[in-house]
């Protein structure tokens, strides 16, 4: 802050893993911060190496957004969550409506929390397992949460008489997330009825042993009573844990319920816990049930949709409400235009409906910030219109532009964000530095890049960037250039992976930017030719 509170224009602020490295001198068109979190040898971002340097005090946890000083809280994730559980029921029930459904998962943190409102805002059945006492009662104030029960046998009544009379129900179960699964089980068998139709799960396995997992053994209160949780006594608990976990949903799944990964390491964790989560007749690495990104979210990505953000500065709801409209505004502009095609009108749907909505599901805490899913015209489209409602007082204070790093470029994840990318380029992370790289010349305020977020230490590369809407042509000009980039990097590495979506939409961006030319990939026209070329080589051999 002494640093923030003194330096010029004329100087960048250097943030090393949480260490103030000093102000040096740039220029008034460069970022005013760059922050790195995590940054280390590739040969050493193993989860030891990680406690050492970390016991050192010369490294930190990247995070995601917390990392980069734009964390807005829960609100961050409920619109993402929103539009999963909305697509999962879509795409593996081939329904709009929710009602009468049940999605079962676990979790009520800072950013699992929102898998509760979400439930709400989609009008589904919710039952979110929980050890945490205090975690529940806080979701349940908030108003997130409908109710709490410790009981299972009042849980699975609370279930049956919400889907007969398909009401919304967000239900925080206390308890740990392996018996609610075992119960549902037991349910099934017993009964034959299944009461669950969509399932995942949102414990932080990135950090399995050292709390982010409550093995099923164990009670919570006598786990926080120790002033120090044990490794090497939590690891076997929690990898059975896992595998008792996976088996209840094995059966459940084989009963007719769709299951994802949430990109927590779920399946990375069970999979290393011995779990049977190998998907049956595929590759060593292939999975059973597909991570969120790979079914859902990926293909809102390809289009180059993701989880755009601003936070009105002022901290009046007045400005934030003003933006609300003002996005709205341009999301029913963008919708009306006749080249938009079907999907990405879709998508522009489903994200009006929300910022409509958004007011008055009260998701702000803290700082005045909105979150909205939104592609590359539709970024620029509405940062211009906010830039010009500063100008004019419209709105009375600059607004800070922004997004997760939960993106279409910002981060290389092979088991979250880039799972969907089947070219053999999911572990390369040249993406997210290549973004991170490009938003600072492009006129960013700040960025930052990490690693671990998401799903740990080492396995994930991510950035993000603030920038500044003070009113002027040069923030402007700033939103304009660093935005496209921002956006069109990830879809043009998404195009040349093979993602038809991503082609299609980077075809339309060269078509309305004749600055851009990016490579595209040539499609194989005779499916049997690589078969073909291999048959031929394995002969020469």
């Amino acid at each position: 802050m002494h640093y923030l509170s003194k330096m010029t224009n004329h100087q960048t602020l250097v943030m090393y893993s949480g260490h103030p490295l000093g102000l040096f001198p740039s220029h008034p068109s460069a970022p005013r911060v760059v922050i790195t979190n995590g940054m280390v040898i590739p040969n050493y971002s193993s989860k030891q190496e990680y406690e050492r340097m970390f016991a050192l005090g010369v490294t930190m946890y990247g995070q995601m957004t917390a990392g980069s000083y734009c964390y807005i809280g829960p609100q961050g994730i409920v619109h993402g969550t929103v539009l999963t559980i909305m697509n999962a029921g879509r795409i593996y029930l081939g329904l709009d409506d929710l009602a009468g459904r049940v999605f079962v998962t676990s979790g009520l943190g800072g950013m699992s929390g929102a898998q509760a409102k979400a439930a709400v805002i989609v009008g589904c059945v919710g039952v979110i397992a929980e050890v945490d006492q205090l975690v529940l009662e806080k979701r349940l104030q908030q108003g997130w949460l409908m109710a709490i029960t410790s009981s299972l046998d009042d849980c699975m009544e609370m279930i049956r008489n919400a889907k007969k009379k398909k009401e919304v129900l967000s239900l925080g179960y206390h308890g740990n997330i392996v018996d609610l699964w075992e119960r549902l089980v037991e349910e099934y068998e017993k009964t034959g009825e299944r009461l669950v139709d969509l399932g995942s799960d949102q414990t932080s396995l990135h950090n399995p042993f050292n709390g982010g997992y409550h093995p099923v053994q164990l009670q919570f209160n006598e786990t926080i009573s120790n002033d120090r949780i044990d490794p090497d006594y939590f690891r076997p608990l929690v990898q059975e844990s896992l595998k008792r976990q996976v088996a209840a949903i094995n059966k459940l799944s084989d009963a007719g319920m769709f299951f994802w990964d949430y990109g927590n390491a779920f399946l990375l964790e069970a999979r290393r816990a011995g779990a049977d989560v190998g998907k049956p007749g595929g590759s060593g690495i292939e999975f059973r049930y597909p991570s969120y990104v790979q079914h859902i979210m990926g293909n809102i990505f390809s289009m180059g949709f993701g989880p755009f953000r601003w936070v009105c500065t002022s901290a009046d709801p007045a400005d934030l409400s003003v933006t609300d409209q003002i996005a709205a505004s341009v999301l029913e502009e963008l919708i009306s235009q006749a080249e938009v095609s079907e999907p990405v009108k879709k998508q522009y749907s489903d994200n009006l409906k929300w910022i409509k909505e958004a007011g008055k599901h009260n998701l702000v805490v803290g700082s005045q910030a909105r979150i909205l899913y939104s592609d590359q015209k539709g970024r620029v489209s509405i940062a211009v219109a906010i830039n010009k409602a500063v100008a004019t007082g419209q709105v009375k204070g600059p607004v800070v532009i922004s997004r997760d790093h939960h993106d279409v470029s910002g981060t290389d994840s092979p088991f979250r964000e880039t799972s969907n990318i089947y070219d053999g380029s999911a572990f390369c992370a040249d993406m997210a530095v290549q973004n991170f790289v490009g938003d600072a010349f492009r006129g960013a305020t700040w960025v930052s890049l990490h690693n671990g977020g998401g799903v740990g230490w080492g396995e994930v590369i991510n950035g993000g960037f603030g920038l500044v809407l003070d009113g002027s042509q040069e923030a402007e000009d700033r939103a304009r250039n660093m935005l496209s980039w921002d956006v069109s990097n990830g879809v043009a590495r998404r195009c040349w992976s093979g993602n038809s979506n991503a082609y299609d939409t980077i075809v339309r961006t060269m078509e309305e930017d004749e600055n851009l030319s990016v490579t595209l990939p040539h499609t194989v026209k005779n499916k049997d030719l690589l078969e073909k070329a291999l048959s031929s080589l394995k002969n020469d051999l």
